[in-house]
């Protein structure tokens, strides 16, 4: 019995092994592949997935391939956290790349960051996303620095601009923190916002939003959502007989509302923090764009050049570690290496399809580059393209 006890002691004070990086390199991609964003995550999927082979094809991390590891988030926030509690602690990735929705992110980004766990956000741009914890970065620009451009390209287009709507989603983290920003920049340019009307991302009739919008004769609209309800908005719109201006934030940026609006989208203004028209001055872009068109026979939307640039910039991070402390990704402790990780993410500037771009000790990125494009369908009335406007 002694000898047993021994033994039981012995092992009980044996520490336990640290978990050790593996080859390939396990990167977490947590985006919704179901629900009601499925359409954004989707293009997200296959952003990452294009950067995934780019990158080995091109020798990986100093010859280490990187190997993505896919979780579906979908559209709420207990989904997220489970998926990034399972990234962590089952799949032991070096790093998460999402979610899809800020929301999500508020809920499931302090899991990570509790667990030493370096996340980077593709598609997160509601306030205060970098502020969760010094574990948690973005590529995806805040609209503080993009919906502005768009309230002044239409004033170029329409000088006589002075009474303005603006709608929002009220359920949605990101359109709630988007709408002020675009608030802001209204009063900032001397107009009057005649009229603010809240809506849900689940809504499908809008009467009471687009009747208040004909009775207080706005001269532009400002809508705040995701593509869908964003999509059937403006089709509404248009058919009660609103004729002015129509400035969409970052859910409109997606091919996705060209079917929900058809015909009815055209001449919409998009604030863009992408675009795939900058691929004849732009060889990263260029690339990229090839490359998903021959996946995808489909030019890549802003949700795919995004997370295509945040797996981008994990690998070329992870390269850093490896130049400054001169041993293998493979040689290293898995929490030393998140470690290691988050510092790097933040040293230096990256070349991606979105341009060029650093991150701050905080965790925001900082881009060069913002545009505002206006949609034009096509005559099939379900597809078309966001043409670059002039600065």
């Amino acid at each position: 019995m002694k000898r047993i006890f021994l033994a039981l002691v012995f092992c009980l004070t044996i520490p336990a092994m640290a978990d050790t990086v593996t080859a390939p390199i396990p990167i977490g991609i947590a985006v919704a592949q179901t629900g009601s964003v499925a359409f954004f995550g989707r293009e997200q999927v296959n952003g990452a997935r294009i950067a995934e082979a780019m990158i080995n094809a091109s020798g990986g991390v100093n010859g280490t391939n990187i190997a993505l590891v896919f979780q579906d988030t979908a559209g709420d926030e207990a989904t997220a956290v489970n998926v990034f509690q399972n990234l962590i602690t089952r799949d032991k990735v070096v790093a998460i790349v999402g979610p899809t929705l800020s929301q999500q992110a508020f809920a499931a980004d302090p899991i990570a960051d509790r667990a030493g766990t370096p996340v980077v956000a593709p598609s997160n741009t509601a306030t205060g996303i970098p502020g969760i914890g010094p574990f948690v970065c973005r590529v995806s620009a805040p609209m503080a620095q993009v919906a502005p451009h768009s309230v002044k390209q239409a004033m170029k287009i329409n000088p006589n601009i002075t009474k303005v709507a603006v709608l929002y989603a009220q359920n949605d983290a990101y359109s709630s923190s988007e709408t002020q920003t675009f608030q802001d920049a209204v009063k900032g340019l001397g107009l009057d916002i005649a009229t603010i009307q809240t809506f849900q991302t689940t809504d499908t009739d809008f009467t009471p939003q687009v009747t208040a919008v004909r009775d207080t004769a706005v001269d532009l609209v400002v809508i705040s959502g995701l593509a869908v309800d964003s999509g059937n908005l403006v089709r509404q719109l248009r058919q009660f007989g609103y004729k002015g201006l129509i400035v969409g934030g970052n859910g409109l940026n997606s091919p996705n509302m060209f079917p929900v609006c058809g015909g009815m989208c055209a001449d919409v203004l998009v604030a863009q923090a992408y675009s795939p028209a900058t691929v004849g001055k732009d060889p990263v872009n260029r690339a990229f764009v090839a490359a998903f068109e021959q996946a995808h026979h489909k030019v890549p939307d802003q949700f795919a050049a995004q997370a295509y640039t945040a797996v981008q910039v994990v690998a070329e991070a992870l390269a850093r570690v490896e130049k400054k402390s001169g041993k293998k990704i493979t040689g290293f402790e898995l929490a030393e290496l998140r470690q290691a990780l988050n510092s790097a993410l933040r040293a230096g500037s990256y070349r991606t399809p979105i341009g060029e771009i650093s991150i701050t000790p905080g965790g925001e990125v900082e881009q060069k580059d913002v545009y505002v494009a206006r949609i034009a369908m096509n005559p099939d009335g379900t597809t078309g393209t966001f043409v670059l406007l002039p600065e």
